[in-house]
């Protein structure tokens, strides 16, 4: 069992997942609110949830709606009721044991939210949580990247580009040698290594910038720490090199943890969840609590969720939507949307003429809390986010107890 806080801002969290349940919003359900909570659980046994609503009936705010899983065996259960209601299910849960799951739930949340860094820590630089959205330029020194492959395999092309982001206001340049566009086959280590190190040790070397490079092998990775990154961008989320996780914990790097279904070469052959939101945040804490455990700092983490990576359109939209509810992971989010072919599909643009839907996508991302957007046109981006979020955005955060970081 899995607990998930909503976030508290309007009615329309609480609507919208209870449409992704296959239930209408009822209307004496209370916004998510400096006053009220709502929460999620996700793969419910039906006893229990049984025992939670004959529970929140007996409790004069509480409420709850619940949806069958897919095997039919379990249920998710989405309640809530005024910000009391979680402390006085844990104490109800010394008498009445059906209920101890859901406290335990509960708790294992309130301590992920407890444990929520104050800083993201790049190399020697940290930036104080939360912090306004910065812009991550994107660097490909590949001849196949899915929208600029070939245009930066000569290391002073690249070097110029990586200059001119820097100009245009990026805070992180991402360097990837190896293509991670649906179906692309991997080339060999040595090969990534080549292209990523040169690059990566002159942009360091010129510039004193910070550098993310974009691999998930434990081999690369260690080469261009030597040559001066901080972040290890991994799109396996530290799966598929057993290397990778001792490695950055070893070196104190940074790491982004990404959401992937399968790998670039199968993720979009038939991309299917039985809840997008649920699906990607229990991957994501998982993955989290891996890293954790393997001895990298969760001030040294971000999550992200893997826009195109093993996911249809409509999950796509579905997660943009939906993005604010990642935040009760209590990591500072990646969002990657830059180009990508979902946003070709609804504006029904080619892949450079995306700028309109990247633009509004990251300026999305910005308002629901996303730390970084991971972008290709970063001049225009840095301009829209600093003339676009002039002003703060509702209140999006997701609590349980006292209030640590983002």
């Amino acid at each position: 069992m899995l607990a998930r806080l909503l976030p508290r801002h309007g009615n329309t969290p609480i609507a919208d997942e209870l449409t992704r349940m296959g239930h209408p919003a009822p209307s004496n359900v209370p916004a998510p609110s400096a006053g009220h909570v709502a929460c999620k659980l996700i793969d419910v046994p039906r006893d229990i949830a049984v025992a939670l609503g004959t529970w929140l009936r007996q409790v004069p705010s509480g409420w709850c709606v619940d949806a069958p899983r897919d095997d039919g065996d379990a249920v998710d259960v989405l309640w809530g009721g005024t910000k009391e209601l979680p402390g006085s299910l844990r104490e109800a849960a010394d008498d009445q044991p059906a209920l101890r799951p859901v406290a335990d739930a509960l708790e294992q949340m309130r301590c992920l939210q407890a444990g929520s860094p104050h800083a993201l820590v790049l190399g020697q630089t940290a930036w104080s949580l939360p912090l306004r959205t910065r812009v991550m330029g994107i660097l490909n020194v590949t001849p196949d990247s899915f929208s600029d492959g070939g245009l930066y395999c000569e290391p002073e092309r690249a070097l110029a580009r990586a200059e001119a982001m820097l100009a245009e206001g990026a805070d992180l340049i991402d360097v990837g040698g190896q293509s991670s566009r649906p179906g692309s086959e991997p080339v060999p280590a040595a090969v990534e290594r080549e292209r990523v190190v040169p690059v990566v040790r002159e942009i360091v070397k010129r510039h004193d910038a910070l550098v993310s490079v974009d691999t998930y092998r434990a081999e690369v990775a260690a080469a261009v720490l030597d040559a001066g990154a901080v972040m290890v961008n991994d799109i396996s989320a530290l799966r598929f090199d057993p290397g990778m996780a001792p490695l950055l914990a070893h070196r104190g790097a940074a790491v982004v943890l990404m959401h992937m279904q399968g790998t670039p070469r199968t993720m979009q052959q038939a991309p299917a969840y039985h809840h997008v939101i649920d699906d990607i945040y229990g991957f994501l804490r998982a993955r989290l609590h891996d890293a954790v455990q393997a001895g990298i700092k969760r001030q040294r983490i971000v999550l992200d969720p893997g826009f195109g990576f093993g996911k249809t359109v409509a999950h796509n939209l579905d997660l943009l939507r939906g993005l604010d509810h990642l935040g009760a992971l209590g990591q500072p989010l990646l969002v990657g949307t830059s180009r990508k072919s979902f946003l070709g599909r609804v504006l029904q643009r080619p892949v450079e003429d995306r700028l309109g839907g990247s633009l509004a996508s990251a300026l999305w991302a910005a308002q629901r809390g996303a730390a970084l957007v991971r972008v290709h046109d970063v001049g225009a981006t840095a301009q829209a986010l600093l003339e676009g979020l002039d002003a703060p955005p509702a209140e999006t955060s997701c609590q349980l107890g006292p209030h640590r970081g983002r």
